[in-house]
């Protein structure tokens, strides 16, 4: 029986409105046979552009389901199928839309299928709770009729006998006045015979008591639609009948949701926004409630399987979120963070490999059901009195990324289709913000182990220095930066301590880190003074920006560092430093006196402003402490960089302790306070070369030079009692001294340092690098540097004041006593 009730007729030809449907109507095989106008509307396709063509003119294919009829093979066991996805405009572009296809039936069993859609790309974020609405009608469970032209019905699905009564045979072929006769039934056919004639959508309001439940007044909303044909003539009409009957228990629901929802998903943490899940659940949707994530997903690790494929195992869960309205969650065996595994005949595992919910509504426990196979469950459902199941897929992106768990113990009514479909509502939204957190933890992840494993893994100071560091991430919302840190060997015993600052974050700050770090060790083997080698650094730098700019297929990034470079030599113990933009050292004295030296602070890398370099020359005491260290560590952004300078020396202010604990204690304020940025640290403790490990002469230049070399070069080895390195040191001596009487005119110096290797230095007053040649087979000259590389560990050569020296280091067939042994200081 249909009402006396109001009946408004309303026109909805704006295709932005949110309850007009784009229509169309499938074969079997995929191919469309008929089209509307609101479809046309959507995606700008006129039904004699599809009709007779393929849905997968605009419908989404992936690999898994590669040809429309495949899909409508995989609605087959439901009956259809519904959810969000993306379909093609014929201009380009793509729009989120809520896809519903629905099973309708003919004469002699034939199918076809109606596609809905609702295009849901326009929806603020501030109109979640209308979207949701939205949704939750155009999902409900709806009833469909296909007509023809003479309104009689061709088609139909199963839904709508439940909604008027009328049973499928009884319909088909018959017009609505005559499968449910009365006024008011004239009443409707007058609407479809509009509808028909105009081609426009109508949508229609009314009350009924279906046979099925007569003493209950159910509330419909019937959307009329015409069906066009390839040549744009009406085919029929199609109404789509939706039951509204709950949807006041459901606007009140969505309501009371509205403002808690805005709390899903305020965090890039996988963990925090399960968690906000199972809130939201309890107690206004269920007594229990759980979010188990697969255990790839809060590690940002590979993604988890996609929906259909074949894992070969049961899947493991990471409880991720639990809520109960009892206390100490009894109906849970697990707590957050714990590892779940799941038996393959079990609801979970069926809901990750489908991507389809599962409700009970009553919950089963009799032998022989799933629950006989999972104990630890079967126990707390027994002991808790849970009488009634939801498991929802918590789906992004044809991925499941876990399953959230809804149950009923103290509220007797059981789950029905509304409960579920709001539960649904609640997973879709949360595996927006999980997929985004899951992004941004791998992307993260990835950035931090590429810049850990960029850094240095071991600091060795050698005879020159005591090390040790810290590197502190920023907080999750700053993310991974591009700080790095270094001590590398120099020649001579002396050592170059380095520490510098990438602008920006992620992996780009971290892979460009990589290269200066790269860029460093290489002119650092130079022998470059701090500041020349920084001005080779900022050329550098610019050269990468360069190649940003040069690269068009993305924007280019900000390239940009701050550095500080400093070169101690443990035998004079002084210290020349030059900055790039960035904070000073901390200088400590035995003593535990604090200072930050007045270094020129030079510009940024990279701003390519042309201003030079200023190197500066301390002289440290033995035992003296620096500090290097990123503004990360000092700055925030509710402090000067000048307050945390001073308390970062406060901490460092006892030089005697242990290197590792003085780290610890600098670092400690700056986690206490969440810093802006990466905040890393290097403390360095120095050291002096023992006299007695020193030797050096003044020889004169000429013909008696390298023999002198060699005599006292051999006897100095026999004190220090290395005389199996005799005849190569006087070999590599020789040589070297040789090559300075050739090329220069000025006394030389002699220098043997006895420290974790031998050190042989040659200075000459030319300033031309050496360079080793090829010598023919004829040739008398020419292979002196080459029988050096052959006998030394290594060489090379430094610029210093006044000309150069070319140095020879040889491997020491054991460590030298820390005392050495009395070495020849004077002057030849």
């Amino acid at each position: 029986m249909i009402s006396n009730d109001t009946m408004p007729l309303s026109d909805h030809s704006n295709p932005r409105r949110p309850l007009e449907s784009a229509i169309a109507l499938v074969d079997d095989q995929g191919t469309v046979v008929a089209w509307t106008d609101a479809a046309e509307r959507l995606v700008g396709y006129a039904a004699g552009d599809v009709v007779g063509r393929s849905a997968g003119v605009v419908l989404p294919l992936t690999e898994d389901v590669p040809t429309v009829a495949a899909f409508v093979e995989q609605c087959h066991p439901q009956s259809g199928w519904s959810g969000l996805t993306q379909v093609r405009r014929r201009d380009g572009l793509t729009l989120n839309v809520n896809l519903r296809v629905s099973m309708v039936s003919g004469q002699d069993g034939a199918v076809r299928w109606l596609v809905s859609v609702n295009d849901v790309s326009g929806h603020p974020s501030e109109a979640a709770l209308g979207s949701i609405r939205e949704s939750l009608l155009t999902r409900a469970p709806i009833g469909v009729v296909v007509r023809d032209t003479d309104l009689r019905c061709a088609w139909v699905n199963e839904t709508m006998a439940g909604h008027d009564g009328v049973s499928r045979d009884t319909r088909l072929g018959c017009r609505f006045t005559e499968a449910l006769p009365g006024s008011k039934s004239e009443a409707l056919e007058a609407v479809m015979r509009q509808v028909l004639l105009s081609g426009t959508t109508k949508v229609h309001q009314y009350r009924m008591w279906p046979a099925t439940s007569p003493r209950r007044d159910h509330t419909f909303a019937a959307s009329f639609f015409c069906l066009q044909g390839a040549d744009g003539r009406p085919l029929g009409m199609c109404t789509i009948n939706a039951d509204l009957t709950e949807s006041r228990r459901a606007q009140e629901r969505l309501a009371v949701l509205s403002e808690a929802g805005a709390r899903l998903g305020s965090t890039l943490d996988v963990m925090q926004t399960s968690q906000e899940l199972a809130d939201l659940a309890v107690p206004l949707l269920a007594d229990y409630a759980a979010v188990d994530l697969e255990q790839s997903v809060p590690c940002g690790q590979e993604p988890p399987a996609r929906i259909g494929s074949d894992r070969g195992h049961p899947p493991v869960f990471r409880r991720a979120g639990l809520a109960s309205i009892h206390r100490e969650v009894p109906e849970s065996p697990w707590a957050r963070g714990d590892s779940i595994a799941v038996q393959s005949l079990s609801p979970f595992t069926e809901v990750l490999r489908t991507g389809r919910s599962h409700l009970e509504p009553i919950l089963d426990t009799a032998p022989g059901t799933w629950i006989d196979h999972d104990g630890t469950r079967a126990r707390k459902i027994r002991e808790n009195g849970i009488h009634s199941l939801m498991v929802v897929p918590i789906r992004a992106r044809r991925t499941v990324l876990g399953v959230a768990v809804f149950v009923r113990t103290e509220n007797s009514l059981p789950f029905q289709e509304l409960d579920l479909l709001l539960a649904e509502e609640l997973a879709d939204r949360a595996a927006l913000s999980l997929a985004n957190a899951r992004r941004y933890t791998r992307e993260r992840s990835a950035a931090l182990t590429l810049q850990r494993a960029l850094l240095p893994h071991r600091l060795g100071g050698g005879a020159a220095v005591e090390t040790a560091s810290r590197y502190l991430p920023a907080d999750m919302d700053s993310g991974v930066g591009g700080d790095w840190f270094d001590v590398i060997s120099l020649s001579g015993a002396r050592v170059a301590m380095v520490v510098g600052d990438v602008v920006g974050h992620g992996i780009t700050a971290a892979a460009t880190m990589g290269r200066l770090r790269t860029a460093v060790h290489t002119l650092a083997d130079t022998e470059l003074a701090p500041d020349d080698l920084l001005t080779h650094l900022d050329d550098t730098v610019q050269r990468l920006a360069e190649e940003e700019a040069d690269d068009t297929a993305e924007t280019p990034a900000v390239v940009g560092a701050t550095c500080l470079y400093a070169v101690y030599d443990p035998v004079t113990r002084r210290c020349t430093m030059a900055r790039a933009g960035h904070p000073p050292p901390a200088v400590i004295n035995p003593q535990g006196h604090v200072v930050f030296p007045d270094i020129p602070s030079g510009a940024p890398l990279g701003l390519g402003l042309g201003v030079p370099f200023e190197s500066v020359e301390l002289e440290l005491p033995e035992g003296s402490l620096l500090a290097l260290y990123t503004d990360g560590l000092v700055e925030t952004r509710d402090a000067d960089i000048s307050t945390g300078m001073d308390r970062l020396g406060s901490a460092l202010a006892e030089p005697d302790r242990d290197l590792e604990d003085l780290c610890t204690r600098a670092i400690e304020f700056s986690a206490e306070r969440a810093p802006c940025d990466d905040a890393t640290l290097l403390l360095v403790r120095t050291r002096s070369l023992d006299p007695a490990r020193v030797a050096s002469w003044t020889l004169p230049n000429s013909e008696t030079a390298a023999r002198d070399a060699r005599e006292v070069t051999a006897s100095q080895l026999a004190d220090w009692g290395v005389e199996d390195l005799a005849e190569s040191t006087r070999l590599i001596v020789s040589e070297l001294v040789t090559n300075a009487v050739r090329h220069s005119r000025d006394p030389i110096g002699l220098r043997l340092i006895q420290h974790q290797v031998l050190t042989c230095e040659v200075f000459d007053t030319d300033t031309c690098p050496p360079r080793q040649q090829h010598a023919l087979t004829v040739d008398e000259h020419g292979r002196g540097l080459f029988l050096v590389a052959q006998l030394a560990r290594r060489w090379g050569s430094r610029t210093v004041a006044g000309g150069k020296v070319v140095w020879a280091e040889e491997e020491l067939a054991h460590t030298p006593s820390p005392a050495g042994a009395p070495g020849h200081r004077g002057n030849r």
